[in-house]
């Protein structure tokens, strides 16, 4: 292996958003030189990488997907580092080595983690990971208006930060259901503008309907509750644009529930990109339902104590040393995630949601569940109503209409999406099928293709 060659190949460039603690130059050289608790210190999302040496080191928050994968080349194991799968392999495919990679073989840096590899040569070593998150579990107040308060509260700062970044006369789009978390978002995210003294009314709340949902008339009772309908729409979408495999190839991945959401996404944002083509910034509340644990229990192998036992189940998996932990993803929303920012990368938009924010998930890891609950799974389903109600009321004065609980992709298209519903059997069948086609250019006999042991390879440029 020749030594003094850069063999950290960077398709990712440093992101923040609402990023507090540090900026983003700041994030990078702590991820570079191995500072987990200058990382620690932050708030916000962050995408960093760096190399020290022989030693490349990784960091990421939710908000931001990160993936590499080793490819092997005369000059030693070249780490690549990007956002996406199909990147890497249109990286791969202009060094020639397109017939190396495997969309199974590349690695999703997990979220809260400072994600450590040695470039030593072949046998590859396994990565190191150190966490930056560690917030204290159980240690609030039991009491909903306390609670709710912290919670929101820390979810307004976060939005206050994002918000103060955007270009003042920008307009800004809030995926709006109605529902708890976005009904929330759009109330506090209004309240932060009156606050920095701008026009509440640049933003505008857009509802997809792809016919059969309950979203639009629920959005519709709460616009007129709150006196907001001026500033409200409904993007209709036909059903057939309702794509499965369109989506399973914009977020790369074969979760059911993922794919199905990210299907709605597309048409709620690429109905949006018709009637505005400038607009750029893009709110939701995606991570609120994480966050409170407000999943139906009887749609999975969970149960209530598993839940409970494993605060950051929801946010990142089983953990990194669990059985379930998937090698190619992390786990839980900070897999998830790239339902909406896959999506949102796709119609240009810059998405951001409160709930994903770490001093958010501290907040709501804090409220002592299984006191609150005390055991009632009945408790949980109406627990997040309750609580963030309570925080809104306390940060704006708004008492927020309460709407049922539904899924984005449910309450768009109710019982046509019912008839869509699909196996994660199936998505992944489309997933391999999709890779196959593309990984077939680079394995036919007639394609220019570059051996790891030639000579004469070029280095690729920095």
């Amino acid at each position: 292996m020749l030594e003094g060659i850069e063999r950290l190949v960077n398709l990712a460039p440093p992101r923040q958003a609402a990023l507090a603690g540090m900026d983003v130059e700041q994030a990078q050289a702590a991820a570079r030189a191995g500072d987990v608790e200058r990382l620690r210190d932050s708030d916000g999302h962050f995408a960093a990488v760096g190399r020290e040496g022989q030693t490349v080191r990784l960091a990421r928050t939710i908000g931001f997907p990160l993936r590499y994968f080793v490819a092997k080349m005369f000059h030693g194991p070249f780490l690549v580092v990007a956002e996406r799968m199909d990147t890497l392999y249109a990286w791969c495919r202009e060094q020639k080595i397109g017939w190396q990679f495997d969309p199974l073989y590349t690695r999703m840096v997990p979220a809260h983690y400072l994600t450590e590899i040695e470039q030593i040569g072949c046998p590859d070593p396994a990565p190191r990971y150190r966490r930056f998150f560690d917030p204290v579990v159980g240690q609030g107040s039991a009491e909903i208006e306390a609670a709710g308060g912290r919670y929101v509260r820390a979810a307004y700062d976060a939005l206050k930060r994002w918000l103060a970044a955007v270009p003042a006369q920008e307009p800004i789009a809030v995926a709006f259901s109605g529902g708890v978390d976005s009904t929330s978002v759009l109330l506090l995210a209004r309240h932060a503008l009156k606050e920095i003294g701008s026009d509440p009314d640049r933003l505008r709340a857009f509802t997809l309907d792809l016919g059969g949902g309950k979203d639009a008339a629920q959005a519709l009772a709460v616009v007129r509750a709150l006196g907001l309908e001026a500033v409200w729409e409904v993007v209709t979408v036909p059903a057939e644009r309702y794509d499965l495999e369109e989506s399973i190839r914009v977020i790369e991945d074969y979760h059911p529930l993922d794919v199905e959401c990210a299907a709605a996404g597309l048409c709620l944002l690429g109905g949006i990109r018709e009637r505005y083509p400038s607009l750029r910034y893009l709110l939701d509340g995606d991570g609120g339902d994480e966050n409170l644990k407000s999943y139906p229990l009887e749609d999975s192998d969970l149960t209530l104590s598993s839940v409970l036992r494993n605060p950051l189940l929801y946010q990142e998996g089983w953990g990194i040393e669990a059985i379930k932990h998937s090698l190619t993803y992390s786990g839980g929303l900070s897999r998830a995630y790239v339902r909406t920012y896959a999506p949102g990368q796709r119609y240009g938009f810059e998405a951001f949601s409160p709930y994903t924010v770490r001093s958010v998930i501290a907040a709501a890891l804090a409220i002592p569940f299984e006191t609150v609950l005390a055991g009632s799974v009945e408790r949980l389903y109406t627990l997040k109503a309750e609580v963030v109600r309570a925080g809104v009321e306390a940060v704006t004065g708004i008492r927020m209409p309460v709407s049922p609980k539904r899924r984005f992709q449910d309450g768009a298209g109710g019982e046509t999406y019912r008839r869509w519903r699909v196996s994660k059997a199936w998505c992944r069948q489309v997933f391999l099928r999709q890779w196959e086609t593309r990984l077939r250019e680079a394995w036919d006999p007639q394609a220019e293709r570059v051996s790891g042991n030639d000579l004469t390879m070029p280095l690729p440029a920095p």
